[in-house]
């Protein structure tokens, strides 16, 4: 170990940084509160209390993102580290590699030709990293890295097309870097247990082990980055990057990537500054401290059935604050995001993703991952968890939890509205002009963020996103498609929570990753009752007063359009004329397309080009086990003696 190493980053003012942004975020929401106050002052108490609680919860909600964002905006236009608060160099520190690193890929029944081509092209960037650079020549990778792909594939057909397409890429990097399979005869615990039994098994021969997906990318430049950082900050336990989704196709895909290549990065680093050292982790793209995470971030499984009960199915953010738990820092590391309005522009380093490429797929994704934050409230009174720990419990399921009070909000006001044109004698329930202010206030805080992503990327590269004409036009586009969609969200979370709390619990199953275009009979069987309830309520508006009718457009616009938004959004020749015609939508990593991304295209082009008959080749053997345990951890508090003892006997 380098005798430069210590514990961790310098994180200077780290609480009054916290300090400042709570004093900001209830500031705002005690303003907003007093001044809604007013407004519902004519209800009757009951509806006012009702009225006030919702807001209350939702502004702030905006006012949170708000001041989040404008954080992010200050660092990014500073060039700030959002830890340490310095300017960072362009090129990453360079030391001697003094460890072993694994690269795991947990996978269930993914498509083996794009999965592995990403592996693929993710190890030739780090082969080309260290060959090309003076400093690494002279460095074997297979010394410090090795590649395990761990299978939960159930199917024998599947798992037989897996193997083969395994065993050729073992043979194409023979001689270059360690390429390991292993597949489990079941998929308990699903990812988690997944990574849990190649922890217990071979963790202890690996000091990290970097996370991917099935649809991961991460390039050399990435990955050496992160393992320098853990080598020299000894008590790290784990750093997420920031993943930006690739490769869409689809006009909604590609709306999603161009929001996450232009707001993404801000907010990271507004996140990252007051988060410190409890930041979160997000499953994949992260490096984490092996021995650490085997000692101290064990799953243990909620009391009662599902779906609140039974496993953690949004395992990672637990994972994190179990490591925190145990005494470990957890960093959100921002300098590995691909875009030019990134905080920290290190050249090459690019944390990469895909992403579904419809409303439906992300909807049904958004359906699993909310099941498991709601299980997280119950995580709220576990002892020993840090505050920050808390909060992204709570922040968490409230992400979710917000659609459904959103909807108690519009509800609630479209009923007084309603009321009031009934009983034309009655007072005003909401004073008309107090109401138009803080409805423009609200709308003004929830633009915020994306203004000021706009504004950052128009000062610092605008032709990284094809010019500042496209990318204002795909900035107001972008604002009006997120405008028209929030609603479907709105109505599938609310629906989605029903479920859960009426005791309809999900299989966790593998989902669509590639391009899919969805059909008018799939898109109507999925958003037709939106589109009934929109029109019912429009109607109702219209009807009962025309001004609301007017400033409700937003909510109900989109609940109206429902088939047509998600059936044409999930077209690729909508997405073409976008990007391609009209030049609209680019993003910093297609202009130029990096060298991970062309590889990862050249790869799955070749590949899909080779018949490879299931069964005709066996993978190698995976190494043998160093067995070592990984206990559940207690939900209930260790003592801060047990922890500390604990958590020097471990090996840094």
């Amino acid at each position: 170990m380098p005798s430069s190493t210590s514990l961790g980053p310098l994180i200077p003012w780290l609480n009054t940084r916290r300090t400042l942004l709570a004093t900001l975020v209830i500031g705002t929401s005690v303003v907003g509160c007093l001044v809604m106050a007013n407004v519902v002052a004519n209800l009757a108490l009951g509806w006012r209390i009702v009225m006030l609680v919702l807001f209350g919860l939702t502004f702030s909600w905006i006012a949170l993102a708000f001041w989040g964002a404008v954080c992010g905006f200050i660092l990014c236009s500073l060039r700030l580290d959002p830890l340490t608060l310095k300017r960072q160099s362009h090129g990453p520190a360079l030391n001697a590699l003094s460890s072993k690193t694994a690269l795991i890929m947990p996978i269930y029944a993914e498509p083996p030709i794009p999965t592995l081509a990403g592996l693929e092209a993710t190890c030739r960037s780090l082969l080309q990293e260290m060959s090309s650079n003076p400093h690494y020549a002279a460095t074997p990778l297979q010394a410090h890295f090795e590649v395990f792909i761990l299978s939960d594939t159930q199917q024998a057909d599947q798992a037989a097309e897996e193997a083969a397409h395994v065993a050729a890429l073992q043979q194409r990097l023979a001689g270059q870097v360690a390429v390991h399979y292993r597949r489990r005869p079941n998929n308990r615990g699903r990812k988690a247990g997944n990574i849990a039994e190649f922890c217990r098994r071979w963790g202890r021969r690996y000091d990290y082990m970097i996370v991917l997906d099935a649809d991961s990318l991460m390039s050399g430049t990435t990955l050496l980055h992160l393992v320098h950082q853990m080598q020299r900050y000894a008590g790290v336990g784990l750093i997420q990057t920031v993943p930006l989704p690739v490769g869409q196709r689809t006009l909604f895909g590609r709306f999603i990537q161009f929001a996450s290549a232009l707001y993404s990065p801000m907010l990271a680093a507004g996140q990252s500054f007051w988060q410190g050292d409890a930041a979160n982790y997000w499953g994949h793209n992260a490096i984490i401290r092996t021995r650490a995470f085997m000692a101290h971030a064990g799953l243990p499984t909620l009391p009662g059935k599902p779906p609140l009960g039974g496993e953690l199915l949004s395992h990672d953010f637990v994972e994190a604050a179990l490591l925190k738990r145990g005494g470990w820092q957890v960093l959100l590391d921002t300098s590995a995001t691909a875009s030019a309005a990134s905080p920290l522009p290190v050249a090459g380093n690019h944390s990469l993703e895909a992403m579904p490429s419809n409303l439906l797929d992300f909807a049904k994704r958004d359906r699993r991952w909310l099941q498991g934050n709601l299980q997280h409230l119950r995580l709220l009174t576990g002892g020993g968890f840090h505050p920050i720990s808390r909060l992204h419990f709570l922040f968490g399921a409230f992400a979710y939890l917000s659609s459904l009070v959103w909807l108690g909000l519009l509800l609630c006001t479209s009923f007084m509205v309603g009321y009031q044109a009934i009983d034309n004698g009655a007072p005003p329930l909401l004073p008309h002009s107090l109401s138009l202010g803080l409805l423009s206030v609200t709308l003004g805080m929830l633009l915020a963020p994306k203004v000021l992503g706009l504004v950052l990327a128009l000062w610092q590269a605008p032709r990284a996103f094809n010019g500042r004409l496209a990318l204002i036009a795909s900035t107001l586009l972008e604002m009006l498609f997120a405008a028209l969609i929030a609603p479907l969200m709105m109505a599938w979370h609310s629906l989605f929570i029903i479920n859960v709390l009426i005791g309809r619990a999900i299989d966790w199953q593998t989902q669509h990753r590639g391009e899919r275009s969805l059909s008018w009979r799939e898109s109507w069987r999925h958003t037709g009752w939106m589109t009934l309830c929109g029109s019912l309520w429009a109607g109702s508006m219209i009807l009962f007063s025309p001004s609301a009718f007017g400033w409700l457009t937003p909510a109900w616009l989109g609940l109206v359009a429902a088939a047509p938004l998600v059936k044409y959004s999930s077209s690729g020749t909508w997405g073409g004329v976008a990007s391609q015609r009209l030049g609209l939508l680019h993003i910093p990593t297609a202009c130029p397309t990096p060298p991970l991304l062309q590889d990862f295209a050249d790869l799955c082009a070749r590949h899909s080009q080779r018949l490879i008959v299931s069964g005709s080749a066996t993978p190698n053997q995976p190494p043998r086990e160093q067995f070592g345990d990984m206990p559940s951890q207690p939900l209930k508090a260790l003592s801060s003696r047990r922890n500390a003892a604990s958590r020097a006997k471990e090996p840094h």
